[in-house]
């Protein structure tokens, strides 16, 4: 509890910057929760101290860079890196093996989806790094899911005000939309590839 209110009053001190800090943090290797970070903003914004639009910016750019500084990690230290030291970086090869199999599975897509999927979205970026995926591509799928989470957190924050109860079940009724949005957009992602493969 005395994290969290120290985190809003970090929040509240130093705005956006806060917001682009903590989402890098959320979005790279350090498990910190995007839920304390987007929603007290979006009050904020609400309040009149901050700009919403700006707080979602900063949100997604924030998650944008810490899914980079993730998949360079992957793309230049490798897989025998990540298995010796990434217990240090708070990355079990449970966690490691489950990404990759979800990255092997569904292809680039899952870069996108995988943003939208929580114990997923932090570790997504580390097999895309292994895998050399294009980073153009890379950047646009994570730009694209991280910012459908941070405009569903700020949408929460914005509407229920920052009431750690409320907004947890708020996200656990939105989640499981998003989570069929997931199954669709899948079931739609490998329609079309066995579509273009059979041509």
């Amino acid at each position: 509890m005395v994290l969290s209110e120290n985190l809003i009053l970090f929040v509240q001190n130093y705005g956006y910057v806060a917001v682009v800090l903590f989402m890098f943090l959320e979005s790279s290797f350090f498990p910190f929760p995007s839920e304390v970070v987007i929603p007290p903003a979006a009050y904020m914004a609400y309040k009149g101290f901050l700009d919403l639009n700006l707080v979602i910016l900063c949100g997604i750019l924030g998650s944008l860079l810490g899914a980079i500084f993730n998949y360079y990690i992957g793309f230049y230290l490798g897989r025998p890196f990540l298995e010796k030291y990434g217990k240090y970086l708070f990355i079990s090869e449970k966690s490691l093996k489950k990404v990759e199999y979800f990255f092997n599975k569904h292809g680039s897509i899952s870069t996108f989806v995988g943003r939208l999927l929580p114990g997923i979205r932090q570790y997504i970026s580390l097999p895309a790094g292994l895998a050399k995926m294009n980073i153009f591509a890379f950047s646009f799928y994570t730009a694209l899911g991280a910012g459908i989470w941070v405009c569903v957190l700020a949408f929460v924050g914005y509407t229920v005000g920052y009431k750690e109860n409320l907004i947890r079940e708020k996200l656990n009724e939105i989640l499981i939309y998003v989570i069929l949005f997931v199954f669709f957009v899948v079931g739609i992602y490998c329609v079309l590839k066995i579509k273009r493969s059979k041509r």
